[in-house]
């Protein structure tokens, strides 16, 4: 017995359309899927945060990183160069845009932040603050 809800996939109604206006001639898989930079954000042994954005396509003029209200902000644009607006692309899976905010915890040092590029990575590294040692509070009695 079926409930009557249906998996909805939004990029199902896309590859339709790409299927009827190029056809299959191109080769195109009807499972795939939007090539996005992958991120990865860890700690490293519980004294920093490191986001690591692959960003093959970009490089460093092309990247804004800041910390905007506790978040962890990486934006980049790349502007289309002069060769390929003279190219008709069929596909293009090279992007040309990218953002990822990432929620800092309490205890990072915003006012810390390094970031790097390597081999098309961005590192971007956010040590932690120290948190304060537990107080013990001494109970008194009450004196009147």
């Amino acid at each position: 017995m079926s409930n009557g809800l249906q998996r909805w996939d939004p990029f199902a109604e896309m590859r339709a359309l790409q299927k009827q206006f190029f056809g299959d001639e191109w080769g195109l898989s009807s499972a795939s899927t939007l090539a996005l930079p992958t991120t990865d954000v860890y700690t490293n042994e519980d004294k920093e945060l490191v986001v690591e954005a692959h960003m093959p396509n970009f490089e460093e003029k092309d990247i804004d990183v800041h910390v905007d209200n506790g978040n962890l902000v990486i934006r980049a644009e790349k502007h289309e160069k002069e060769e390929d607006k003279k190219k008709k692309y069929v596909v293009r899976e090279s992007s040309s845009s990218f953002y990822r905010s990432v929620r800092l915890p309490k205890h990072a040092d915003q006012d810390a932040v390094s970031a790097h590029m390597e081999d098309g990575v961005l590192k971007v590294t956010v040590p932690f603050k120290e948190l304060p040692k537990p107080k013990k509070i001494a109970v008194k009695k009450k004196t009147k």
